[in-house]
């Protein structure tokens, strides 16, 4: 049972950064491209949705609509970025190139490989919902001091999600797998997190499933830093995206041992 646990959790607070580093190293060849990619759907939702219906809404809670919505795709695409990494990338990197497999002979653990996968996630997910913010800032609709407060956050989001999504690659025996968890989970959960619309438009049931969603407490973190206004509950929503880090991080440790070592 030691030694299953020692296979299973990290080796020391360090190893993870050499599989960091090696993703890093394969997405510099083809950053700009990943960096416009990310950008993509957020600025469609932000241009689209924002300038073209936000003429008809006018204000939402005292901000212009593009400004309510710029805060949610900041969130949505950290969201976004880092589930595509894992379940995409990552996966493939275990499944397809048995890089995981290569790596496990050395002396990095399964939980170094999971966390070195989850750091990498989510600086995915800090560049490009940083790069969200800096336009949103840019346009006017974000001050520029707010992208301070607002990196941490962006950061746990990604890891928050990298780690949810890391259990389903875990389990999951094709790529076919993920566009269920694509349609059935991240599209509802976009709209039913307060980053289209405020979560208070929504009917009761719907909002007492909201408080559930970590992209919910994401956009509650992320949306008042960038109107410069106070956060409600922070502890709350912080130790919301912790707990869909923690556990399922060590819920995937387990099931890539099971899986890796069959």
């Amino acid at each position: 049972m030691r030694q299953l646990l020692l296979i299973t959790l990290p080796g020391n607070a360090w190893n993870w950064r050499t599989v960091w580093r090696r993703n890093y190293l394969a997405w510099r060849k083809a950053a700009l491209i990943s960096l416009l990619s990310n950008l993509a759907d957020p600025m469609m939702y932000l241009f689209g949705l924002g300038f073209g219906v936000g003429i008809m809404i006018g204000r939402v809670g005292g901000a212009p609509y593009v400004a309510f919505l710029s805060a949610g795709m900041v969130a949505t695409s950290a969201m976004t970025s880092a589930t595509f990494e894992t379940i995409y990338a990552a996966f493939a990197r275990m499944h397809v190139q048995r890089m995981w497999e290569a790596v496990l002979c050395t002396q990095l653990t399964v939980g170094d490989v999971i966390l070195g996968e989850l750091a990498w996630a989510a600086t995915k997910a800090l560049i490009a919902g940083t790069a969200v913010m800096v336009v949103s800032a840019t346009l006017g609709y974000a001050a520029f001091s707010s992208i301070v407060s607002v990196v941490p956050v962006v950061f746990l989001t990604g890891l928050a999600f990298a780690s949810v999504a890391m259990v389903l690659i875990a389990i999951a025996p094709s790529y076919d797998y993920f566009i269920f968890y694509q349609t059935l989970v991240l599209t509802p959960m976009l709209f039913l997190s307060g980053v289209v619309f405020p979560v208070d438009q929504l009917p009761t049931g719907l909002r007492q499933v909201a408080q559930f969603l970590p992209l919910a407490h994401s956009v509650e973190l992320i949306r008042p830093a960038m109107l410069a206004r106070p956060v409600a509950s922070a502890g709350l929503h912080v130790g919301v995206l912790w707990a869909y880090t923690a556990f399922p991080f060590f819920l995937s440790a387990t099931l890539f041992r099971r899986r890796l070592m069959s």
